[in-house]
């Protein structure tokens, strides 16, 4: 069975990644190089461990490109398979796809494809493996003897770029520990092992490998723009095979990983037709859409993250930005029944089943209201650029001071799997912050244990929301 690392879901202990890069298609993000000269191009080994943020759309993992007759690519197509092609003098030698498909966009899957067209054996000559397991093909145009491909040539090679230099393929999700090997066919026991508590899939250290002439190992920890060791695309394999950045920034390195996943908003629970963007943390609705929640939900433990307004409207409309249950947001708005709780921005009302309670000040665009939840006492708390309305203390405990859902109309505790959601009745847009923000932070805070970066001080015991706290707090 294939495993992935899902979002509540850890592995223990091991190697751990400390960095991913979020790309978005919207803004044509990607990063490229051209090496100096060719070397192999009939025999590699491409592996990547990636989080994509959409699904039924091409997105490209790795491209070696000389013209759109002239390609090479890597990618998810438009029907959610991994495919690989090649294409020579607008001829397609190979065109194969996995009969599986990958639609999980609160998980990240390790993706390694191994190439070696010298191979006397046709079903040896390409492989593709998910999360350890060699993945079942469909073959199109198979893969003949001492084939050569785009990859390894002298030509811009990509990650996350154009596939075939063609509109509307660049990737959009996360990426980590991106690895080529120039002249070596590899299988997945080179980039990772299974975990021996879990039996989940995780990565390695691959820093002893040998990444050949035109390889490179991409970790993503540097933040400057230029193609350099300090770069965003630094190569760490010892190559210095760095690679340019286009459109992407130091906004854009995360700690959302492989070793750590954070919660997201969800893609796949999407009432209406919102647009999810930067790694589906921005969200952008339309007036007929209702609500969507976080990628993890919680029953137990005190949970910390902020919603920045973007573009909210007053009037009859309005914004609500708090918690439900799955139950609440499955067709409805957050304020809709008696499971949710929704701090209102033109009102500063908290809005819920019951009615609609005095609360706080109103809110507009810039500011960033932060949901303190606290399951363990059955109580959410909101902020106002840094400001606990209604005099709330998140660290009351029990007696749940002044607490959303503990204004006088209400007075029922928090029960069930809860969520951190939004609604909107109006063409909104919000951007969530679970602890990797795609927007820059002035101040920066982390939890208690060094976790997430926040614009306003997370509040004593309560954590942001990924796996590392989940398996600790939660």
């Amino acid at each position: 069975m294939s495993l992935i690392i899902p979002a509540n879901t850890l592995a223990s202990g091991g190697y751990e990644v400390d960095n991913s890069l979020r790309f978005n298609d919207g803004s044509s993000d990607y990063l490229s190089r051209t090496p100096s000269s060719e070397t192999n191009t009939k025999i590699f080994t491409f592996s990547c461990w990636t989080k994509k943020s959409t699904n039924e759309e091409y997105l490209t993992l790795l491209s070696g490109n000389s013209s759109t007759s002239n390609n090479t690519g890597f990618f998810f197509n438009n029907t959610d398979e991994l495919q690989f092609w090649n294409e020579i003098s607008s001829t397609v030698n190979i065109n194969i796809r996995t009969t599986a498909k990958f639609r999980d966009s609160s998980a990240w899957y390790h993706v390694v494809l191994a190439l070696d067209t010298t191979q006397s054996t046709q079903s040896d000559r390409l492989k593709i493996y998910v999360n350890s397991v060699q993945q079942n093909l469909t073959i199109s145009t198979n893969v003949s003897s001492d084939q050569v491909t785009w990859i390894n040539d002298d030509v811009v090679q990509q990650v996350g770029g154009l596939w075939g230099q063609t509109g509307g393929s660049y990737y959009d999700g996360y990426m980590s520990e991106v690895v080529l090997i120039d002249g070596t066919q590899l299988d997945p026991t080179s980039f990772g092992e299974f975990d021996e508590d879990s039996g989940i899939w995780k990565p390695i250290d691959v820093s002893g490998l040998t990444f050949g002439t035109n390889g490179f190992y991409l970790e993503f920890k540097g933040a400057g723009t230029s193609a350099n060791s300090s770069g965003i695309g630094a190569d760490t394999s010892g190559n210095d095979n760095h690679f340019a950045v286009n459109n992407l920034t130091a906004i854009d390195q995360s700690t959302d990983t492989c070793t750590n996943n954070f919660a997201t908003m969800n893609p796949l629970d999407n009432i209406g037709a919102t647009t999810f963007s930067e790694g589906n943390n921005l969200l952008l609705w339309t007036a007929t859409n209702k609500t969507n929640k976080s990628t993890i939900g919680v029953t137990s433990g005190k949970w910390y993250a902020e919603c920045k307004a973007i573009d909210v409207n007053g009037g009859t409309s309005g914004t609500l930005i708090g918690v439900g249950t799955e139950a609440n947001l499955a067709s409805t708005y957050l304020s809709a029944t008696t499971s949710g709780w929704g701090y209102r921005c033109q009102t500063g009302y908290i809005q819920n089943g019951a009615g609609n309670e005095a609360y706080g000040d109103t809110w507009a665009e810039d500011d960033i209201i932060g949901v303190a939840l606290d399951m363990d006492n059955g109580a959410v708390y909101m902020s106002k650029n840094g400001t606990f309305q209604d005099s709330g203390d998140p660290t009351s405990g029990a007696s749940k001071t002044n607490a959303a859902n503990n204004q006088p109309s209400y007075g029922s505790a928090i029960s069930g799997t809860l969520f951190f959601a939004c609604s909107s009745y109006d063409t909104d847009s919000l951007v969530w912050n679970f602890g990797n923000p795609p927007f820059t932070i002035s101040s920066g805070n982390t939890d208690g244990d060094g976790y997430g970066n926040f614009e306003y001080a997370v509040p004593s015991g309560y954590y942001s929301l990924c796996t590392k706290n989940l398996a600790e707090y939660g």
